[in-house]
């Protein structure tokens, strides 16, 4: 059955027009596969599993106002699922070379007369398969596509049916109430005591497609509000200059490393009062820093700013797609060379985000920009970009290894993408027992991103060192 006509969201209608010529709003992954699976496979998988998602048959066509989204009434597997023999150059192994296909990918623009999704598939990769999926932000965010990917793995469980409102129209109106004004209730004092008692109401008519907005107060109230609010955050000191800021050439590599071990991961970070995400982020910091020295850039006393998405759905409601997170900066001590103090320093820029409004604000961002001509909407979102470097996001996979159509997934990873002239986008996905880092890098910034993966592993060997060698009882 075709999926029914329906408009698409306004911060969904963002990262559709977010695309520029040097950055795509798409959301790449590689799964290893072992052993080999087939075409017929995975074309059958998809059709039984995958397109149980009215979204991956519904194209988009835009309009004045926005986009909707419209069964294509057209829909032809074949234009969704690609094979490709893996092209090596002499001496290139086999990774090298499915890191030259993914990177390519990542810059290849989707046909948008068709659904905005593709899988590619090598039958022959390592003694097994490698599969290549490429999807656009406007569909879903990462929490979202990894609900996803639960449900088309062997035995995964088809999407609840959808029940549409009588009473309204199927937006973003529930989801607000529920994942924001809810549990986020300190989180939404602060901003009323700060915004004053219509916060709550803006938000929902930033958020809710059907709501009209132009020629009215309420629009001017909330787009006020929302200008002051970026004023504001435009008023954050710039990033410290280093050789990954700079002006993209839309030319992208990707690399990945493997995966360290999550539960030493956590054991150091129970040693040392922190969290995971600590130990993780302070990693990205460490191994970004050393990079930075070998290529004779001296990063002492420099930071850089990440902006790190934010769930801002419960996590029962993921299989509803689309995207519901909010933005905040990191900033990431990058030249602290001391481990501990790396890991402390990430520590303490943690806590100063909890009970921050900004996810909120960044919601808010998106959305009007969703309503914006696309010049406006470029002006108003590169306000990210001046204060980043990064994209960096940090995805919870299942704990434990999944099966897809009778193989094994033995490693998966995932890109994200990058906003305005941003040219760097660090990616950390937990699945099967442990952590792995990737990273996606524009090739006038990092021509060789796996120079910096290949330092994730030593910089948290070197916070187990340093940790072990505290007297007993002080690293805790």
């Amino acid at each position: 059955m075709l999926a029914p006509t329906e408009r698409m969201s306004r911060v969904d209608t963002a990262w559709l027009r977010m695309d520029n010529d040097v950055n795509l709003m798409m959301i790449v992954g590689v799964w290893l596969l072992q052993p080999a699976i087939t075409y017929e496979a995975l074309s059958e998988r998809v059709v039984d599993k995958l397109l149980k998602y009215g979204r991956f048959r519904q194209k988009v066509v835009e309009d004045a106002m926005g986009a909707t989204w419209v069964a294509d009434e057209d829909f032809d597997i074949s234009n969704h699922l690609v094979r490709h023999t893996l092209k090596r150059r002499r001496g290139q192994s086999e990774r090298a070379a499915l890191q030259e296909l993914v990177g390519a990918l990542s810059t290849t623009p989707l046909d948008h007369g068709r659904a905005l999704w593709q899988f590619h598939l090598i039958e022959d990769y390592e003694g097994g398969s490698a599969l290549v999926a490429r999807i656009h932000h406007c569909i879903a965010d990462g929490i979202a596509l990894i609900s996803v990917m639960l449900s088309i793995t062997d035995g995964g469980m088809d999407p609840p049916e959808r029940k549409r409102r009588k009473a309204e129209p199927e937006g973003e109106h529930d989801w607000l109430t529920d994942a924001v004004v809810k549990p986020f209730t300190d989180l939404t004092v602060k901003a009323i005591g700060m915004y004053g008692s219509g916060v709550a109401k803006s938000m929902e008519m930033l958020a809710n497609p059907y709501q009209p907005l132009f020629g009215s107060l309420d629009m001017a109230r909330s787009g006020y509000q929302v200008l002051s609010d970026v004023a504001a955050m435009a008023l954050m000191p710039d990033d410290s200059p280093t050789r990954l800021k700079g002006k993209p050439v839309g030319i992208k590599h990707v690399a990945w490393g493997e995966p360290i071990s999550l539960d030493d991961v956590k054991a150091i970070g129970k040693a040392l009062n922190c969290s995971v995400n600590d130990v993780l982020l302070a990693c990205v910091a460490g191994a970004i820093g050393q990079y930075l020295r070998e290529q004779g850039e001296d990063p002492h006393g420099k930071e850089i700013r990440a902006m790190v998405p934010v769930n801002l759905r419960p996590l029962e409601n993921a299989h509803q797609l689309g995207n519901r997170f909010g933005l905040v900066p990191l900033v990431l001590p990058i030249g602290i060379e001391n481990p501990i103090e790396r890991v402390y320093a990430v520590r303490a820029r943690m806590k100063e985000l909890k009970g921050s409004y900004q996810p909120l604000l960044a919601f808010a961002v998106l959305a009007v920009a969703g309503l914006l001509i696309k010049p406006a909407q470029d002006a108003l979102l590169n306000m990210f970009a001046k204060k980043a470097t990064a994209v960096m996001t940090n995805v919870p996979g299942p704990a434990k290894p999944l099966r897809f159509c009778g193989s094994t997934l033995r490693q998966t990873m995932f890109w994200v993408p990058q906003s305005g002239n941003i040219g760097v986008g660090v990616s950390i996905l937990s699945y099967g027992g442990g952590v792995q880092f990737g990273l996606i890098t524009d090739e006038k910034l990092c021509p060789k991103p796996q120079e910096i993966i290949d330092r994730f592993e030593p910089e948290f060997e070197k916070l187990v060192m340093v940790t072990l060698m505290l007297p007993w009882g002080e690293a805790a």
